[in-house]
């Protein structure tokens, strides 16, 4: 186990002038569950195939343990790797797979076998060891996967979107399966996401990529409840945020037929074009009188059972934009109908129109 550091590090492709990951500074601690999260593109699993060496780092350096490897073989950085196609020799049996890379090591025997073994016991998979990949189910196959970077026993976990094969069911049971093992051996964990709801659940912290530009890491409540910017608010929570943008009248936003007054230090934040993107979660839109808020025509309702999603369209600043709100699953309204959305109380996040950086309300 150890801590991993990537020390302003970056990595420009040949033939590119813009860095696919542009000096990266994230500290990983010792035992941590880390997960990297953005959109394709971003340089999320660039990010993961240089700590594990699989890419050349152009500047800065990556530190595993205190060590730096940012020149050190990938097969001397003590790292295992999980990939999204599993990757398992289909003439090997189960435990020929899980034991591959020791054997090759030149461990004896024995201590492969029980390796083996034990990692079989915590995966499930003990009455499969016999068996080849073929004879395997998707989500057997990826913990046969996992297996095979256990009986390693690395200092690091590298994780690249390991459940993107796997249906939506066995997704859900699977995250949970490895965020569990994860936290049962303690082993410091770099995951590759574009599903922020797997990062969500999973992480002890996230960190959003965009560009191959850090914007924001932090444990994913405060994430969820502080985003840093615009990007962060937009990508992080499911249904996405409410971004809306609306000019400040001194120290009030009028919000439809809501006016609501922002601190005096959060006002003269926003600078001189008065102009700000307002962000309201979908949970944290309310149904007021007619006249109070944002007057919004119902387009789609999701019904969920106990909730429901309503997706409609209002205008704001003279042009048509779509509003979520989280209605009562058991009295949804109808397609067409007009409902009348305004902020809660106190759940109102608000950015700089210009720049897209978040400004503090309290």
């Amino acid at each position: 186990m150890a801590a991993v550091t990537y020390d302003s590090a970056s990595r420009i492709y040949p033939g590119s002038t813009r860095p696919a990951v542009d000096s990266l500074d994230l500290q990983i601690e010792d035992g941590e569950f880390l997960v990297l999260v953005g959109p394709s593109g971003c340089g999320k699993s660039t990010s993961l195939r240089m700590l594990a060496g699989l890419e050349d780092i152009d500047k800065g350096s990556i530190h595993i343990g205190g060590r730096d490897v940012t020149r050190v073989p990938p097969k001397d950085r003590d790292i295992a790797m999980v990939f999204q196609n599993y990757a398992l020799y289909p003439h090997m049996t189960v435990a020929e797979n899980m034991g591959f890379a020791l054997k090759i090591a030149g461990q004896p025997k024995a201590e492969i076998q029980k390796r083996v073994a034990d990692a079989a016991k915590i995966l499930d998979l003990e009455q499969y060891l016999d068996r080849r990949p073929k004879a395997l189910s998707g989500g057997q196959r990826q913990r046969v996967a996992m297996g095979r970077a256990i009986v390693r026993q690395p200092q690091v976990f590298c994780m690249d979107e390991p459940l993107s094969n796997l249906d939506a069911k066995l997704r859900v049971s699977t995250r949970t399966q490895i965020a569990s093992l994860q936290r049962r051996l303690a082993i410091t964990t770099v995951y590759v996401t574009h599903d922020q709801v797997e990062a969500m659940t999973m992480g002890d912290r996230v960190a959003v990529l965009k560009d191959g530009i850090l914007q924001q890491v932090d444990t994913p409540r405060h994430m969820y409840d502080r985003p840093a910017n615009v990007f962060v608010a937009g990508f992080i929570g499911s249904p996405a945020m409410n971004l809306l943008a609306v000019d400040l009248d001194g120290d009030v936003l009028h919000f439809g037929g809501a006016d609501i007054r922002v601190p005096r230090q959060a006002a003269d934040a926003v600078g001189a074009t008065r102009n700000v993107t307002v962000g309201v979660r979908p949970e944290d839109m309310d149904a007021v009188p007619e006249g109070q808020g944002l007057a919004t025509e119902v387009d789609v309702v999701e019904e969920l059972g106990a909730d429901a999603y309503v997706y409609g369209t209002t205008e704001v600043a003279g042009e048509r934009r779509q509003v979520i709100a989280r209605v009562d699953g058991r009295t949804p309204p109808a397609k067409g109908e007009v409902l009348h959305l305004a902020p809660r109380q106190g759940h109102l996040h608000m950015f700089a129109g210009d720049s897209g950086e978040r400004i503090d309300l309290v």
